[in-house]
């Protein structure tokens, strides 16, 4: 991988990843970004921070894709947030972060407040406006692998920082605002809830690979090397699927190149059976859960993915047991979904 790093006017860095070297030369930049001050309250009956972003509320919505604002920027054109003219793969720092590595000092009040001392990036997998996981070439998905893992190390450097976690938001359906095929990464100063539990579970026992080791192939989707993908016996969503080797691995960052090449391979056949099951573009949310700091020794690394469709035109919303007492009243079967997935070609 060939990488340089380009501050940007408004003192944000962008990196651009590449296959081969590329000559890169600026192009002109857009407008800066807009002050931030992002804090935490503590939330005392649920026991979790909770992130405040105001400033958040006048970011991009919707653009025309004459002025998406992750397209690379042509001479004479839209400044974008990317002032090149191609690009393999962008990283840069959200114009809009919910965290910051500046972060203010909190208002003082009636609960528990902190900074929010965290970093927020943006991943643009491809200089195309449009694609997906499944459409890019598989060196194209090897690189974004191997750019997460370089994330990863670099957020992790950062004393500061105690869970980095990767993620795409997929569609309208779940609220997505820009179209380019992109993804975030968050890295937070606090071990957020989901993590800090599976966390838990680890250290009691090899949860995962003990799971994988016993219920069979009947809830296997694809393989490839020691990865599976697979509709975990207890999942919340219709179509849920999670990536995983069968071994225990803190994050992708010590997979070997199989595994790596592995691993991108299956992302891209997960993400083209979802868009040929109802022959549509499928609405995700998909997240890398890799070890939180200091939980490295028994944390199993996996990626979920959150359909957002339960059938053909029909959306899963969750209802009051599931957002008031986190209660989820699942309306299909991991083992019917686990057959139908397979049946589909990836």
């Amino acid at each position: 991988m060939h990488s340089v790093v380009f501050e940007k006017r408004d003192g944000r860095r962008l990196w651009l990843h590449s296959e081969q070297p590329a000559e890169c030369v600026p192009q002109a930049e857009g407008e800066g970004a807009p002050e931030a001050f992002p804090h935490l309250r503590w939330h005392p009956l649920r026991q979790e921070w909770v992130i405040y972003a105001a400033h958040r509320g006048s970011r991009t919505y919707h653009p025309p894709p004459e002025y998406c604002p992750l397209c690379p920027t042509q001479p004479g054109g839209f400044p974008t947030e990317i002032p090149f003219s191609d690009f393999d793969v962008a990283v840069f720092e959200n114009r809009f972060p919910s965290l910051h590595r500046q972060a203010p000092q909190p208002p003082e009040l009636c609960v528990p407040t902190a900074q929010a001392n965290g970093v927020c990036e943006v991943v643009v997998y491809t200089a195309q406006h449009a694609g997906s996981l499944a459409t890019l070439s598989a060196a194209r998905r090897e690189l974004l692998v191997e750019v997460w893992v370089r994330r990863y190390e670099a957020l992790y450097a950062e004393p500061q920082i105690q869970c980095v976690m990767p993620f795409e938001n997929r569609g309208e359906e779940v609220g997505v605002t820009l179209h380019h095929p992109h993804g975030q990464i968050y890295a937070y100063p606090f071990i957020p809830p989901v993590l800090d539990a599976e966390a838990r579970a680890f250290r009691q026992g090899p949860v995962l690979a003990d799971l994988f080791a016993t219920m069979g192939d009947g809830y296997v989707v694809d393989t490839q090397e020691d990865i599976v993908a697979v509709v975990p016996p207890f999942a919340r969503f219709p179509y849920e699927l999670w990536l995983a080797s069968k071994e225990p691995v803190p994050g992708p960052w010590v997979f070997s190149r199989a595994q790596r090449r592995a691993f991108a391979a299956i992302l891209g056949r997960t993400v083209a059976r979802y868009d040929r099951l109802f022959g549509k573009p499928f609405p995700y949310v998909m997240s890398l859960h890799a070890s939180p700091r200091g939980e490295e020794a028994t944390f199993h690394f996996h990626v979920e993915f959150y359909p957002k469709l339960r059938s053909v035109g029909k959306l899963k919303h969750l209802a009051g047991t599931e957002l008031g007492a986190g209660a989820f009243a699942a309306d299909a079967l991991p083992e019917e979904i686990a057959q139908e997935l397979r049946e589909v070609q990836g």
